[in-house]
């Protein structure tokens, strides 16, 4: 995961003007373990930053989000971000429903898929969702269930 001067780097190298509110967001994802939603950042912000709007807040998302410094997930309850990886290579996730937790897909299957010639990829994503080794023996997710056969089943 990025630090806090690491965001705020890349920040800065895109021309960004480095505020208070900024350096505070940098910090708040580099010591977020798991992901947070706008509404949660914006909170956050707001416990400090009086008269800050929702709108400002997710403005700073998405411009940390394109400068590649925060990652966008969508869930079945919306969207949320968190600090990018810092390993420097592409790579993928599976991601635990339950604590969020991440782990790595060290190979990417877009190197699988039959793009057309008359279709140029210019960004890709691949989620795995699921529940994580800790999570299922916790025994506070439902057991092992293939819901891409019972959806298909109608059920």
């Amino acid at each position: 995961m990025l630090s806090t001067n690491q965001i705020i780097e890349a920040m800065s190298s895109q021309g960004l003007r480095i505020t208070d509110q900024r350096k505070t967001l940098a910090r708040l994802f580099a010591e977020t373990e798991g992901y947070l939603s706008p509404k949660d950042v914006y909170e956050y912000m707001g416990r400090t930053y009086s008269g800050l709007s929702f709108d400002t807040v997710y403005r700073n998302l998405r411009v940390m989000q394109e400068l590649g410094v925060l990652e966008q997930v969508i869930f079945e309850d919306g969207v949320k971000f968190k600090a990018s990886c810092s390993s420097g290579h592409h790579h993928h996730h599976l991601i635990c429903l339950q604590c969020q937790k991440t782990l790595p897909i060290e190979f990417c299957p877009m190197q699988l898929t039959d793009t057309p010639d008359q279709f140029q990829v210019v960004e890709h994503k691949f989620e795995i969702f699921g529940y994580c080794k800790d999570c299922q023996a916790s025994g506070k997710v439902s057991p092992k269930t293939d819901q891409t056969q019972a959806t298909s089943k109608g059920q």
